[in-house]
């Protein structure tokens, strides 16, 4: 409602904005009787680019260029130019209404004198759009087609039969992560940690998150939303070939922090890092469970191939104790680790046996023997290290249990028997590790996905509670606001990776996991509360 200062009536002004489901194009309704009045109107601007956490920049209007054209009175073709790069915006708009620039890169479009309704459609590309755009009715019809489509099919969770007074929230962060899921996290290149709504670690995308963000589409039947994006792999391997060539091993190393063309982007951390290298190995397996077939094996066999071939490589022999190990230098999930002294991280230990084995069998399903080489790293690899009767989170994290120590950033030890099936890892000794993680974790130093992945381990360990208590834990980090999305901090208020870890925690506790226990929703609780 626009309200008049010392007027005691207001006027509504009704504004509805729908995104094609096929194409870069947005469409905008305006109601209202002040645009009757002329008191109302559309503004078209258009601002430079920044590398900063918001991209537009307004302040500097002669950095960058509008060309605008007119191919007829109720369209126009904005022709844009920054820097080295360039874009068209074509524009339609309600017949009559009439479109004036006031000031450089800023438009404004007022409708017909009496018309209380204004429609506009615009339509971004990298080149000329050919043809008519689609109208507003148009634009609206097959959103609503598209949401009906993907709301009735693929998985959905009803906890309203439910008498735990949590279920409202825990079924809205479900419902709203899975469209948020959608529209920021199944493009063909692997998302943002913010999506596409604001600009996070200067526009790059982060290949360990790529499992957090859509891994669970698959979980949820949506599997083509997560293979629009696996094409990239094959895309980069050539790239990756070149970085592990460079660093002397086989096969291909995955970049963490990178962009389209798939380089590692200069960072203390990313070149270190080493768990979102069997990522594409999970990926493929998750395509050859929807689809066990020879197509899907050939897709992916260069792929987990390559992965494979530098998994290998990596692990060093340790001549005095017999084994292969990991590290250093490496930089583990749980990123607080001295990257030149952390030796053999449990999760990624586990990961490696995971992979390793995991490539092995897409050798054997192609009527391959198995690789010696795999298995020769394989049968020596390191255990994982324990203290005091639980996991340490690296070989070299003594004093984790003694003296408190290493209780900050991700608890990411529970991923090797919670995101993984645990190949290796000790049942018992796991429920120890989580319980005094759960007891003695400094919660506010955590990221989002951690909640989903502490949830997944007490599923696997037969603790239904648990896993509710790990996804619904009132603390910072975990909180969802009304929009859905996962706050971090003040300047990181969106964090998908966290709706994609509930949403994959969710799937395997509501339809279960390979050795679930045979009942409806194993990891939920039986206890008569939970529908």
């Amino acid at each position: 409602n626009v309200r008049y200062p010392g007027q005691n009536w207001s006027l509504a002004v009704e504004v509805e904005t729908v995104c094609h489901p096929d194409r870069d194009l947005l469409a905008v309704r305006v109601v209202s009787p002040l645009l009757a009045r002329g008191q109302v109107a559309i503004r078209i601007c258009f601002p430079y680019g920044t590398g900063a956490t918001v991209t537009a920049d307004w302040a500097h209007p002669d950095a960058h260029e509008t060309m605008l054209h007119r191919p007829e009175s109720s369209a126009a073709v904005f022709s844009r130019k920054l820097d080295h790069d360039a874009y068209e915006v074509m524009a339609q708009w309600t017949r009559g209404a009439t479109l004036r620039q006031v000031a450089k890169h800023e438009f404004v479009l007022t409708p017909r004198a009496g018309t209380d309704r204004l429609e506009l459609v615009c339509a971004f590309a990298p080149k000329p759009i050919r043809g008519r755009l689609p109208t507003f009715a148009r634009t609206r019809k097959a959103a609503v087609a598209h949401w009906n489509r993907f709301w009735t099919t693929g998985g959905a969770i009803d906890l309203s039969g439910s008498k735990d007074p949590r279920w409202r929230e825990l079924e809205r962060r479900i419902v709203l992560s899975q469209y948020l899921a959608a529209i920021q996290c199944a493009a063909h290149l692997p998302p943002q940690e913010t999506g596409l709504t604001y600009n996070s670690w200067e526009g790059k995308f982060h290949l360990e998150m790529h499992w957090w963000h859509a891994a669970q589409f698959a979980l949820w039947n949506r599997l083509p939303l997560l293979e629009k994006s696996l094409g990239y792999y094959a895309a980069i391997l050539p790239e990756a070939e070149h970085t592990a060539r460079r660093q002397g091993y086989a096969g291909a190393r995955w970049p963490k922090m990178t962009g389209p063309a798939g380089r590692e982007s200069p960072s203390s951390v990313g070149p270190f890092l080493i768990w979102q290298e069997p990522h594409p190995i999970f990926y493929a397996e998750l395509c050859y469970r929807a689809h066990p077939d020879r197509a899907t094996l050939r897709r992916f066999d260069e792929i987990v191939r390559q992965t494979a071939e530098f998994m290998a490589s990596y692990a060093e022999w340790e001549t005095n104790r017999n084994r292969f190990v990991l590290g250093p230098v490496l930089q583990c999930a749980q990123e607080i680790f001295p990257k030149n002294k952390t030796l053999n991280p449990t999760f990624e230990l586990t990961y490696w046996r995971w992979g390793l084995e995991t490539a092995q069998q897409w050798r054997v399903r192609q009527g391959l023997p198995r690789e010696a080489k795999w298995d020769r790293v394989l049968h020596g690899l390191a255990t994982p290290a324990l203290e005091d009767d639980k996991y340490l989170f690296a070989e070299t994290a003594r004093g984790t249990y003694t003296e408190k120590k290493w209780t900050d950033d991700h608890p990411s030890v529970t991923a090797a028997f919670g995101m993984l099936p645990g190949p290796g890892i000790d049942r018992e000794t796991m429920r120890r590790t989580l319980h005094w993680i759960r007891d003695n974790w400094n919660w506010p130093d955590t990221w989002g996905w951690d909640y989903g992945m502490l949830a997944m381990c007490a599923a696997r360990l037969g603790e239904p509670e648990g896993a509710i208590d790990a996804l619904l834990r009132d603390t910072p980090k975990n909180h969802y606001g009304i929009n859905g999305h996962n706050y971090q901090r003040p300047g990181l208020t969106i964090y998908l990776p966290g709706n994609g870890s509930l949403l994959y925690a969710v799937a395997m506790m509501a339809a279960g996991w390979d050795g679930a226990p045979a009942k409806r929703a194993p990891g939920f609780p039986d206890n008569g509360q939970w529908t």
